[in-house]
């Protein structure tokens, strides 16, 4: 039986910080939060790396010292770097409202694929989304059961896109490894045809508890068939690409139902092949204040991305 979150009390900003958002189900009291920090006497950044060819094809064999980090202009030294893959933790959010519902079987379908990719070591949600947000099976690493859950969404319904993202968000939010073995890399995956019509939340609060968070957000936008909804897709083509590039994702949009496996196996190979790496940020200032990190890599025709920055850290 899945859960359904919603959203009673809509979100407002105070300087830097999201606050006060109450679900039905749960306390949520704002807190702020911060970069992913590994303890051991300092503060290390944390960042998952993607490296492409002009060919767009992922580079996977480069080492630390092909990496140059630079945060608001100022070069870092990297004080961790691993090629291996981090366990992840998923979300995978499908768009259920009324105008999939010709197209609903296929979505599923790829989606199950995606599923299908993810190792014993990995953990996946399912979360359902129309006008309301319901999170259909808890994170597991159980494949039958998160095959399940993706049958059993179905079409109706209004569209709450930033609902769901939010709820999203403050699930991952609450994994937190005991220990260095449990460390995961955290992505948001997102399937939707249109423009968000029924949210409390605004598209600028949830983009900023994005950037506040460690989740990488992969979108895909399935182009309505109805001529009359493609203006409503133009602003929510806007959305998506605004939450992958500011948190190091990518942003896919798909014209026909069909291309849709492709595009979700092109996120399950892009999710493999990153590199995770860290450094001690050489900004002494606890203001709070966002942070731009910019990658480079000194191989040729080769590019680097990752999240557009973080808030440092407040406080004495």
């Amino acid at each position: 039986m899945g859960r359904v979150l919603r959203i009673a009390l809509a979100c407002s900003v105070i300087g830097p910080v999201v606050c006060a958002a109450a679900f039905v189900t749960a306390s949520a009291d704002a807190q702020q939060e911060k970069p992913q920090v590994f303890r051991a006497g300092i503060e290390v950044v944390s960042l998952n790396v993607t490296v492409s060819d002009a060919q767009g094809r992922y580079v996977t064999d480069l080492e630390q010292d092909t990496f140059s980090v630079f945060e608001d202009g100022a070069k870092q030294e990297l004080t961790y770097f691993n090629r291996t893959n981090l366990p992840i933790a998923l979300s995978l959010l499908i768009d259920s409202s009324a105008s999939m519902e010709q197209r609903m079987e296929h979505a599923q379908e790829a989606a199950i694929g995606f599923a299908k990719k993810l190792r014993p070591q990995d953990l996946a949600q399912v979360v359902d989304f129309d006008s309301r947000v319901e999170i259909k099976l808890g994170f597991t690493n159980n494949i039958e059961q998160l095959e399940s859950a993706i049958h059993a969404t179905s079409a109706g319904g209004s569209t709450a896109l930033h609902n769901a993202v939010y709820i999203a968000l403050k699930e991952l939010a609450k994994i937190k490894a005991k220990n260095p073995d449990e460390v995961r890399r955290q992505a948001i995956v997102i399937l939707s045809d249109g423009e968000d019509t029924s949210s409390l939340v605004s598209f600028e609060e949830v983009l900023e508890l994005a950037k506040r968070s460690e989740t990488a957000i992969y979108t895909i936008g399935l182009q309505p068939r109805e001529t009359s909804a493609l203006k409503g897709f133009r602003e929510a083509e806007f959305v998506l690409r605004q939450l992958a590039q500011e948190t190091g994702g990518r942003a896919f949009f798909a014209k026909q139902i069909d291309e849709l496996k492709d595009v979700y196996g092109q996120i399950a190979d892009e999710l493999s092949s990153q590199y995770s790496m860290g450094y001690a940020s050489k900004n002494p200032r606890r203001d709070g204040a966002f942070r731009r990190i910019v990658v480079q890599v000194s191989r040729p025709n080769s590019t680097a991305r990752t999240k557009r920055g973080y808030y440092g850290p407040v406080g004495p």
